[in-house]
């Protein structure tokens, strides 16, 4: 399992923090998905078995929004 910390760009309401939560919680690997709103960074649990930091990124990049950083801590 890893700790995953993605910066945003694009995230201009709170809608905003809604869609993308929803659509990383979406993903079967995914767990413990908070958006910081006004921090536009995206937090959660990754199990690299089920899926990739790359499978996030371009889904969030789908859904309209820029993925400007990734942070990941092995837990």
């Amino acid at each position: 399992m890893e700790k995953v910390m993605m910066k945003l760009g694009g995230l201009t309401c709170p809608s905003c923090l809604t869609k993308i939560q929803k659509g990383v919680e979406s993903i079967d690997g995914t767990a413990d998905v908070k958006v910081l709103f006004n921090a536009g960074k995206v937090k959660f649990t990754l199990d690299p078995a089920q899926t990739s930091i790359d499978t996030v990124q371009k889904n969030i990049e789908k859904m309209g929004y820029a993925v400007q950083g990734v942070k990941t801590k092995e837990l």
